[in-house]
């Protein structure tokens, strides 16, 4: 898993519509939460896409915009995005080539760990998380970033 002030590695992915989009063009309009899940669908992931859902008005506000990735097809994402109403963007990572690069890869290569990092416009990692199964933990991580954000403007 990254940590903290290390530089987030650049990657490329399908969002839901099947649109390529670079971590470079997601940071274009400022910092983002970028969330690792599992799967769409599963009662924890679905949780944690509504809590984000949920709290998207002041994620916004604080000037932040969230990015979701696991490894299902855009077709999936798609499913997920509009049966949750969802208003952000999820991305494919089929081969799970990014979830390694961030080190959320399962154990013994099954699965993805469920993860949330915090990246500022100039690619650093400012905070992350890692919390399998407290989706809780993720709610908070994400309060505090909309604190934070709001602190400092």
């Amino acid at each position: 898993m990254l940590k903290a002030g290390e530089r987030a590695p650049e990657f490329t992915l399908p969002d839901q519509s099947g649109t390529d989009r670079s971590l470079t063009q997601l940071l274009s309009a400022g910092a983002i939460v970028l969330y690792f899940y599992p799967a769409d669908f599963t009662p924890g992931c679905t949780r944690q896409a509504c809590m984000l859902r949920d709290l998207h008005a002041e994620i916004q506000k604080a000037g932040l915009h969230v990015v979701g990735i696991s490894p299902q097809s855009p077709a999936s994402h798609l499913r997920f995005r509009e049966k949750h109403g969802l208003p952000f963007d999820l991305l494919s990572d089929e081969n799970k080539t990014v979830i390694k690069m961030y080190g959320l890869n399962g154990p013994l290569g099954i699965g993805v760990r469920r993860a949330s990092y915090l990246i500022d416009a100039s690619r650093r990692v400012r905070d992350a998380v890692l919390a399998d199964v407290r989706i809780g933990r993720h709610m908070e991580f994400v309060q505090k970033a909309i604190m934070l954000r709001a602190a400092s403007s």
